[in-house]
């Protein structure tokens, strides 16, 4: 599914009031309409219920007015809580509010702290005549960019607190207020929404960090022409269950073992050889041909005894960790393979270090770059100068700082704009950059421009090894012959699903060994997955368009 930034979001809407000549209401207008069709859908009639809804002092404040009279037509009682003086709302949400004035819907405004003390009971009394529906927040949309203070911040404390304790469900209008919509990172304050309605195309901030206080999420088309989503050329994407069905391929049935590519893994050192054995299982269960493990000799047994489908060579020169001296034979190994995977468990001695940095510059196959390798790296950044090919990084948030420069909380700030600088900076040649940012909501960037942002995986895979898992799927996927980009997103979806087939008899304390096991059943999940075809998602479609409705 295309994902659109803020900024391309209003580029959007912009071109179709300014250009196609869409008014501005009438967008305003299909969102309102809409979102009450997913308030009724998930909760119930609105028939002789009360609706609370907060307004803001801009255009999701006009959404949250549109709402308040789609209420009304079906039988609900709207109760309007301005942050501003309604006399001050201009444009649409202008006109919004003189309608409702003139339909005198009950209304209440709010300027200081005093004055939402005195509404909870207001609410109390409405709720005793007319049980409340649902809270709309629609305070603030996607174009946030400060943080939320003073009393604004003080209604969005009011509306968490009062939907905890009566358990009345917040529903979102394009957003939940405070949040950014590119970082997903609360602007000092956030609403806790249950259900969030987004207009036109989801918003990074939809997905970052698993969503925080997204609750679940609506894409509603508020008929943004396709042709002006298409003439964008939007490179970001959801990674989602249809969309990663369609990328993967059909296996022949005269297939063979050599039809899907032969993966050599770098990894494993003395105390560390499960990193090793955790990539070879995964690569094992991607559904590649081959998988061989080249590894410090006096561990070899341990490997050849782990993983009985896996082929291992003892490097003569590496007795349990890496040594650059091993170079040539491991040169000699690569003629006949397809990609490399390189760190996981290899420890960070000096000697691999130098192994690791000339494999980074002079092998012309791919390399899946992993754990200590991305360590070691980032040790000599003159190593980034200049490679012979494709290089795929996989670090996590305390790897990409020791990458970057920047610290993990910064790079937790705007992960996608980590990643992608990242990416950027990597190129000093014309050979693709990919960088894997793992975590919750893990980000995929492209030095070509492509980012995309992973929907799978739980809070069960906080624990160790989930990584050494994920690089060896993705050479697996690599040396069957999917391109860099879709090895690496087709890689991450999966491993993630494996993860949530696993969480479906038990939340949490499975291992990564079992992620790899389940990778074979999440790939028959995809296989039979039905999906429709949406022109505006520009893939399965989730925006409730009448295309596919």
């Amino acid at each position: 599914m295309k994902i659109a930034t803020s900024g391309q979001m209003q580029a959007l809407d912009r071109t179709s009031i300014e250009e196609i000549g869409i008014p501005g209401i009438v967008l305003m207008e299909n969102a309102g309409r809409g979102t009450v069709n997913a308030m009724e859908q998930e909760y119930g009639a609105l028939q002789g219920k009360t609706v609370c809804l907060f307004i803001g002092p801009g255009n999701n404040g006009g959404d949250g007015l549109v709402i308040a009279r789609h209420v009304a037509q079906r039988g609900g009682r709207p109760f309007l809580i301005y942050l501003i003086t309604p006399e001050k709302l201009a444009g649409d949400a202008g006109i919004n509010a003189s309608v409702c004035s003139n339909l005198g819907f009950i209304h209440y405004i709010i300027h200081h702290e005093d004055e939402i003390r005195q509404l909870k009971e207001l609410i109390r009394q409405l709720h005793f005549s007319h049980p409340v529906h649902c809270l709309v927040d629609a305070l603030f949309g996607t174009g946030l960019s400060r943080k939320v203070e003073g009393y604004f911040a003080d209604v969005i404390k009011f509306i968490n607190r009062l939907s905890d304790a009566r358990q009345w469900p917040v529903v979102a209008v394009d957003i939940p207020s405070g949040l950014c919509a590119d970082t997903g990172v609360p602007l000092g304050r956030a609403v806790q929404a249950d259900l969030t309605v987004t207009y036109g195309l989801a918003k990074p901030g939809h997905f970052h960090h698993g969503g925080p206080g997204i609750g679940k999420l609506t894409v509603f088309d508020i008929s943004i022409p396709h042709r002006v989503v298409k003439q964008a050329e939007l490179l970001g994407q959801v990674l989602e269950h249809c969309e990663i069905s369609s990328l993967v391929q059909e296996r022949r049935t005269a297939a063979h073992k050599g039809t899907y590519g032969h993966v050599l893994i770098l990894a494993g050192s003395e105390g560390k050889t499960g990193a090793a054995i955790l990539a070879g299982k995964a690569a094992l269960h991607s559904g590649c041909g081959l998988v061989t493990l080249a590894v410090p000799a006096a561990l070899n047994s341990i490997f050849e005894t782990s993983l009985p489908e896996a082929m291992t060579v003892p490097l003569p020169h590496s007795s349990k960790t890496f040594s650059a001296a091993d170079y040539d034979l491991i040169s000699e190994l690569l003629v006949d393979r397809d990609a490399l995977v390189i760190g996981p468990g290899m420890g960070i001695d000096p000697e691999t270090g130098l192994l690791v940095r000339r494999l980074y510059r002079e092998l012309k196959l791919p390399i899946i770059i992993d754990a200590d390798a991305l360590n070691l790296l980032a040790e000599a950044p003159e190593g980034f100068e200049k490679s012979a090919g494709v290089r795929i990084f996989t670090p996590h948030p305390g790897e990409m700082s020791r990458l970057s420069g920047k610290t993990v909380n910064d790079i937790q700030k705007d992960r996608l704009g980590a990643a992608g600088q990242l990416a950027r900076d990597l190129v000093c040649d014309e050979h693709e950059r990919i960088v894997v940012l793992k975590g919750a909501g893990t980000v995929i960037s492209s030095s070509k421009g492509n980012w995309a942002i992973n929907s799978s995986g739980n809070h069960g895979m906080a624990t160790g090894g989930m990584g050494d898992v994920l690089a060896g799927l993705i050479g697996g996927l690599l040396v069957q012959g999917y391109p860099p980009w879709n090895a690496a997103i087709i890689g991450v979806y999966q491993h993630g699903l494996a993860a949530d087939l696993l969480s479906e008899e038990c939340a949490h304390g499975f291992t990564a060994s079992e992620v790899a096991e389940s990778l074979p059943k999440a790939f028959m999940r995809i296989k039979n997955a039905e999906c429709r075809l949406c022109p505006l998602c520009h893939g399965p479609c989730v925006c409730s368009c009448s295309e596919t409705s």
